[in-house]
């Protein structure tokens, strides 16, 4: 059985993190290995693209590139590497993340950035789970059983909601 792939969380700032902390949160809980690092697609372009074009080399199997503003980090990544790239647009002061978001979506053909929502980590290391799990039958058993909890938590609130309409009506 081959290593298990690892999953790159890059941000463009360390203002970024307390959104981030989502996404890593979710990766350590489905016991996904991962690294973090704070890399700047204006800053620091080099490092950036050395990081993506090595990240396949270096086991990774999925980038998850958070930036704000101008938010280009995912797209230089996502031009040097073949693995996926995940956006997640940061909410900024100054336009609300829709900034973000567009600079993120808008990739030109040849340069795919799948992106969540704006400050969506958690579903950024979700998307990148279910691309690992597509060959790692224990992610995708986790997955599994998570949409039936969810599924499962939405019944009792149901069931609570309903208790709750008698009690208010007197039924």
């Amino acid at each position: 059985m081959s290593e298990q792939k690892k999953v790159a969380v890059i941000m463009g700032s360390d203002s970024d993190f307390p959104v981030v902390s989502g996404a890593i949160k979710t990766l350590d809980e489905y016991g996904v290995p991962y690294e973090v690092h704070i890399m700047s697609a204006h800053r620091t372009p080099d490092k950036a693209a050395q990081f993506s074009a090595n990240a396949r080399s270096e086991g990774f199997g999925v980038i998850i590139a958070a930036a704000g503003k101008a938010a280009h980090l995912a797209g230089v990544l996502a031009a040097h590497t073949t693995i996926p790239v995940i956006g997640i647009p940061i909410k900024s002061s100054t336009l609300d993340g829709l900034d973000a978001l567009l600079a993120t979506v808008q990739m030109p053909k040849g340069i795919p950035v799948a992106t969540v929502a704006i400050d969506g980590a958690d579903n950024a290391a979700i998307l990148a789970i279910q691309m690992l799990a597509l060959s790692d039958d224990r992610l995708a058993q986790k997955l599994s059983d998570e949409k039936v909890n969810m599924e499962n938590g939405v019944a009792a609130k149901d069931a609570a909601i309903q208790q709750k309409v008698s009690e208010l009506v007197g039924k």
